[in-house]
């Protein structure tokens, strides 16, 4: 009877509003809510019989409603004064896991993931964010190298953790030997002193060293030689560490840089060519020295009256106490030393899914995998599909509360309609039972 599906119509139409107010009023309250992604209801229509046009009777059928979430739709970026609160500027979600899974420390923790967080370091140097879960990361080894991690599980996956007392240092590795030396000092009527300068450095426990330079030019009646001959010392043992002669070019156009290099002494190793050095020993610990390529301009030159070391520099460091982290747009998360050095502790992936709407919603804007998401993939940031990650940052909530409200005045108005639906038949139903009186 039509009249019995108009009522059920109007009871289903009131279910499926008091559904959209459902999702209406968590959307408005989770307005300040980062990272929050903003719920919808759809309607669909039922048909109850053939449906087929111009049929003598006609049942309504009424309505039904289904919800979700719309993930891929996030919010604006914010500012913060927290180095470590992180957001992602484009597709994607940070891996975390729960505070069981940061104990498990084994690459088997559950995943969720995240969109947005502010993460800070807990009482064991866990960083979490302000709901307990733990930031996930692939760690750095401690020369900085990137070891080549699984990105299609989680193995590799650890809880970022972060020893806030720890005290570091860098052995010296690496010299750029950045200097001028005096094309007239190689002139015949030049004095022939030697230009002296040290260089710092650190040995493998941290302790600080000094080396000895000493350039001398090397004096030829009948013209300028652009010849020097280079001795490296290490002022604590006195031992000499190598002695090489440096030929400089005076052609035009490559006037002033190297000709050639060539080793004049037991000690130290000889120039290549490729690379651009030669390597020392420092009582076991090798020490690799940039002066240029033969013809470039860059390391050693010759060129005008001044000796200038200014572009002297090492890679090494004492020991440094750890004061600040900072992230970088790949994901790097790095520690901030009071010596001015940084060294890389752990590489952030973002993780990206085929259907970011299929995937499941949890507690405090995190989410998990389903069957409907599909499988996941660990990206570096900035790279495929995916968003750089920005520091100092938060992701703000994806609800526009106005269209929310708006959305609430027509929810509104269609339950009282429906409402009214109900109540006519009621009165219609009424009409018919007072015929029989």
């Amino acid at each position: 009877m039509s009249i019995s599906s108009s009522m059920n119509a109007g009871i289903a139409g009131l279910r499926a509003n008091s559904a959209r107010l459902g999702t209406i009023s968590d959307n408005i309250a989770n307005s300040a809510t980062h990272g929050y992604r903003r719920s919808e209801t759809a309607f669909h229509s039922m048909v109850v019989g053939s449906g087929v046009a111009g049929q003598g009777a006609y049942s309504a059928g009424g309505v039904r409603s289904s919800t979700f979430r719309q993930v891929d739709q996030g919010g604006s970026l914010i500012g913060t004064q927290n180095s470590t609160d992180m957001a992602l500027s484009g597709r994607g979600f940070f891996p975390v896991t729960t505070e069981l899974g940061a104990r498990l420390n084994d690459g088997t923790s559950p995943l969720l993931l995240s969109p947005t967080g502010s993460f800070r370091l807990d009482s064991t140097g866990v960083m979490r964010d302000s709901a307990g879960n733990a930031l996930l990361g692939w760690p750095v080894d401690a020369d900085g190298s990137m070891p080549v991690y699984p990105r299609d599980n989680i193995s590799g996956l650890r809880p970022v953790r972060v020893e806030m007392n720890q005290q570091v240092f860098v052995e010296t590795s690496m010299v750029n030997l950045g200097v001028n030396l005096p094309a007239s000092a190689t002139l015949p009527d030049a004095s022939g002193d030697s230009h002296l300068m040290t260089i710092d450095y650190y040995n493998a426990v941290g302790l600080p060293g000094k080396l000895s330079l000493e350039f001398t030019p090397q004096l030829d009646p009948l013209g300028a030689t652009n010849t020097w001959s280079l001795e490296l010392t290490d002022q604590g043992t006195g031992a000499v560490l190598g002695t090489y002669t440096v030929q400089f070019n005076d052609a035009s156009g490559v006037g002033g840089t190297l000709q050639s290099i060539t080793r004049t002494s037991v000690e130290g190793d000889d120039y290549d060519p490729a690379t651009g050095s030669f390597e020392i020993d420092v009582g076991g610990q090798p020490i690799n020295f940039f002066v240029g390529y033969y013809g470039e301009y860059g390391g050693m030159v010759q060129r005008g009256v001044n000796f200038s070391p200014v572009g002297v520099e090492q890679n090494g460091f004492g020991s440094a106490n750890l004061v600040g982290l900072t992230v970088d747009a790949a994901g790097n998360l790095d520690a901030v030393f009071d010596q001015g050095f940084r060294r890389t502790l752990f590489r952030i992936p973002v993780v990206d899914v085929p259907n970011p709407n299929g995937l499941t919603a949890r507690n405090n804007q995190t989410f998990q995998l389903s069957r409907d998401s599909g499988p996941f993939f660990l990206w570096d940031a900035g790279t495929g599909p995916v968003g750089e990650v920005v520091g100092y940052a938060l992701q703000e909530s994806a609800t526009d509360v106005a269209a929310e409200l708006t959305a609430l005045i027509q929810t509104q108005r269609a339950y009282s309609s429906n409402a009214k639906v109900i109540q006519t038949v009621d009165e219609m139903f009424q009409e018919t039972t007072n015929i029989k009186r």
